[in-house]
């Protein structure tokens, strides 16, 4: 039995196996058996050269990737948001690679990656599906672009990212397995566990761990348990935006609202475009911004004052440390001043560990 007729008789064995405390170890061993397959199958497809990816370079502040089905009007989206020249057309599999485009918004240049089109059983390989994929995962922000007349659309492309290891909006399983010489598995967890502690050693030793310390943060089903163990996905913020809603009337704008609710998307949060007629990119654009938590600090050059044209591009939670590293200044830093919304004066003297806030002004103090 080849590997793929393995991975197909799993995820039915799964499909098939009723849910319940009785089942719930073998299931646990089940989906473990497959993760380890899928991660078997995906190396060999890159190693016989079906899969490696595109290789598009990374340029600016951020990158976001743009997903969705054909003709969902990406390219339109992106020449529109940005200085590219995407090939665009109202027919499918326009886009046949990667185009890339560059959106200054705010003094950041943002990436903007519009990849081709998925199909269902992208992750799979089918139409290239894997390559595309592999794109998305190295993305700081994922667009969700969804036709206002085909919101289910966003269910097969959640389902696609999930089976090529991609956590739209959640964070790592709060999990540690620290392996040791001898003594088994033990399992120590902070809070109160549905899973009972044998599904969690089956789980882990299914992953080739014989002894280990499994430390446990939060509470976690068996799918979350097994990303916390293979330790290989990725976790990427993403927004959805609704294109062509310069198309739709009053009642039917009631229902797509109704459809995004259905797969628990906030109507007030989604963004609601026209990319043909360029309209509610702004919104975007500030959308944007806000998911990839950047900010602007900007730089008081000695001799030349405040430089508000081109500010230092920083992402929240980072500090003097992180702006004078990205400066290129560590050997040469001797202090630092800060005035604006993080500081509690002007001009105060901060340490390299100082959290730095959108539009602070920082002056670096340098030896010569």
């Amino acid at each position: 039995m080849g590997l793929e007729e393995e991975i197909q008789e799993l995820e039915e064995e799964i499909a098939n196996t009723p849910y319940n405390k009785a089942t719930e170890e073998h299931i646990g061993r089940l989906k473990s058996k497959l993760a380890e397959k899928k991660e078997k199958f995906a190396k060999r497809q890159q190693s016989s050269g079906g899969g490696g990816g595109y290789h598009v370079e990374k340029h600016g502040d951020a990158t976001v990737a743009l997903v969705g089905f054909p003709s969902v009007g990406k390219s339109t989206l992106l020449n529109a948001l940005t200085n590219a020249e995407s090939e665009t057309g109202a027919y499918e599999f326009t886009t046949l690679e990667v185009n890339p485009g560059m959106l200054e918004y705010n003094g950041a240049n943002i990436q903007i990656l519009d990849v081709p089109g998925l199909i269902e059983g992208a992750a799979s390989g089918r139409g290239g599906g894997q390559e595309v994929l592999s794109v998305v995962r190295s993305a700081d922000l994922i667009i969700f672009v969804l036709s206002a007349f085909e919101i289910d659309q966003y269910e097969r492309l959640q389902e696609e990212l999930y089976e090529n290891k991609i956590r739209p909006d959640q964070s790592p399983p709060r999990i540690s397995i620290r392996p040791k010489g001898k003594g088994g598995i033990k399992v120590n967890a902070s809070v109160d566990l549905t899973l009972n502690e044998e599904t969690i050693k089956s789980i882990v030793r299914e992953h080739g761990y014989v002894n280990a310390d499994v430390t446990i943060n939060e509470e976690v089903d068996i799918d979350r348990l097994v990303d916390g163990v293979m330790d290989n996905r990725e976790y990427i913020p993403s927004l959805v935006t609704v294109n062509k809603a310069d198309l739709l009337d009053k009642e039917y704008a009631k229902t797509v609202k109704d459809q995004l609710r259905g797969y628990e998307i906030d109507p007030d949060e989604a963004v609601f475009i026209s990319a043909q007629e360029e309209k509610g990119l702004e919104s975007l654009k500030e959308e944007i911004w806000e998911e990839l938590g950047l900010i602007r600090v900007y730089m008081d050059k000695p001799g030349r004052g405040v430089d508000y044209e081109e500010p230092l591009i920083l992402t929240e939670g980072d500090n003097v440390e992180d702006a004078v590293k990205k400066l290129g200044f560590t050997d040469r830093y001797r202090m630092a001043r800060v005035t604006g919304p993080s500081a509690k004066h002007e001009e105060q003297q901060v340490g390299l560990d100082h959290e730095l806030k959108d539009e602070d002004i920082l002056r670096l103090v340098l030896r010569k």
